[in-house]
Parts: C-alpha cells; structure tokens; sequence
C-alpha cells in the first residue's frame, strides 16, 4: 500500500475578531488549494467558534496557532491556545444569544476534543471525513489515436485537432492504419 503523505497548514495570531475574519478567509482557501470545496463551510463555522472562544475567553492573552491537516481522508482543524483551562460544553437556552460554539463544532464534525498542551496551554480541535479526491481529466495520448474499421479490421491512425473535431495528421489524406495487433 502507498501511504500519502499529509497536508498541512499552520497560522499564527491573535484571536482578535478581524483577524478571525481572515483565518476562516485563509483556512476556505487552503481548502478550496486541497480541492475540498464540500468541506468548506463545516471547516470555517468550526474553526470561527473555537477562535471566537479565545477571543472571548481565553488568558493570559489571545495569541493561539490555528493547524489544518489532512491525513488519508481525515481533516483535522485544531487551536492551541496559551490558557490551560478546559473549555466546557454549556447548555445553552434556544434564546441564548452566546454560550453555544462547542456544541455547534460538535454539530458539523465528526469528532472533536480538547486535550492540555503541555504546562500552560491547551488544543481544541474537530474532525471532518473528506471526500475522495475527484479523478483528473484524462489526458489525450500523444499524439492522439482514433480507432478506424476498415477492411483489414481495426486499427489506429494519429489525428490531430482541426476546429471542433479531430482530422487525420496528413493534412487531409488518410494516415497510414497502425495495427492494434503485433506483426
């Protein structure tokens, strides 16, 4: 088995509320780069709540490291924070108006955790199933061979692109037939 390797992306703020705009901006980005346009809005609601909980919550200070990471066909976005204080999922009213971004990361990921780093600090973090990459475009061999019957069977003659369609490579005479069979 050929294992891929992993994808990474890392950035470094403060958990400020303009700057959180720009980490949600550059995390739809790196997606969209990976070619994982489905996962974009689940990644940037999750990683918009685990900011703004630093923002909100978080001390000494709001510098933290925000990590994207794709593994095989796992997404795994996580915070580290400076704050060695676990966060607690609250049980927040349908009229609340705050107090609910745990329980929506729990929402739109498949996982998610909170785990101390080291002395002082500690990483939240949520995982996304992504979808399998979608195949590339086939590329025409080159150059490029259309089957032709004839009365000797089926063969090969090389083509070239003439307007919309394909014509012979001799400019208009038949190419000579190149055999699918040896001999």
């Amino acid at each position: 088995m050929i294992s891929q390797p992993s994808k990474h992306c890392t950035v470094e703020l403060n958990a400020l509320p303009s700057r959180i705009g720009q980490v949600r901006r550059i995390v739809s980005a790196q997606l969209r780069y990976w070619r994982l346009d489905p996962l974009i809005d689940r990644a940037a609601l999750g990683v918009t709540e685990l900011l703004t909980n630093v923002h909100l919550h978080a001390r000494p200070d709001k510098l933290c490291t925000v990590e994207i990471e794709l593994s095989l066909d796992r997404l795994t976005v996580s915070v580290h924070d400076r704050d060695p204080r676990l966060p607690e999922v609250r049980d927040a009213t349908s009229l609340a108006t705050c107090g609910r971004g745990l329980s929506m990361v729990a929402a739109v990921s498949e996982s998610w955790g909170v785990r101390p780093d080291g002395e002082s600090g500690k990483v939240v973090w949520f995982t996304l199933t992504a979808p399998a990459p979608a195949p590339s475009p086939a590329l025409p061999m080159r150059p490029p061979y259309a089957a032709v019957a004839g009365a000797g069977g089926v063969g090969f003659v090389e083509v070239e692109h003439a307007g919309d369609g394909l014509a012979p490579a001799s400019g208009g005479g038949h190419a000579p037939a190149r055999s699918a069979v040896a001999g």
